[in-house]
């Protein structure tokens, strides 16, 4: 298991990058993210909110969308958190659970 700094880098590497193309995406397809105290929040114009934390004690980042609950796990070899039960990526699990929940295709 990874040591709490790296984890709470990469963590935040991937909430920032993750961010950034929810906003370009936002933008579009009528939604908004935000960075608060760690946690990035996705709110919808038409109702709902996703929201993307890092779970410290088990370096994993959890995802609250839909009603459904996601852990992703670092995947050393590829240096990205990934779904173990799809091999998503975070940024390839929230583009199919915004499209989901938006009944069209986002991609970021």
């Amino acid at each position: 298991m990874m040591n709490e700094a790296d984890f709470r880098n990469r963590a935040d590497e991937a909430l920032d990058e993750l961010c950034e193309a929810l906003n370009v995406a936002g933008e579009d397809h009528g939604f908004e993210a935000d960075m608060n105290a760690g946690a990035l929040s996705v709110e919808f114009d038409k109702g709902g909110k996703f929201v993307v934390s890092p779970n410290l004690p088990v370096r994993q980042l959890w995802v609250s969308a839909n009603v459904k609950s996601y852990k992703l796990d670092w995947d050393e070899a590829s240096e990205v958190f990934r779904l173990a039960a799809t091999a998503q990526t975070l940024k390839e699990m929230m583009a199919e659970a915004i499209s989901t929940h938006l009944k069209k295709t986002v991609e970021l």
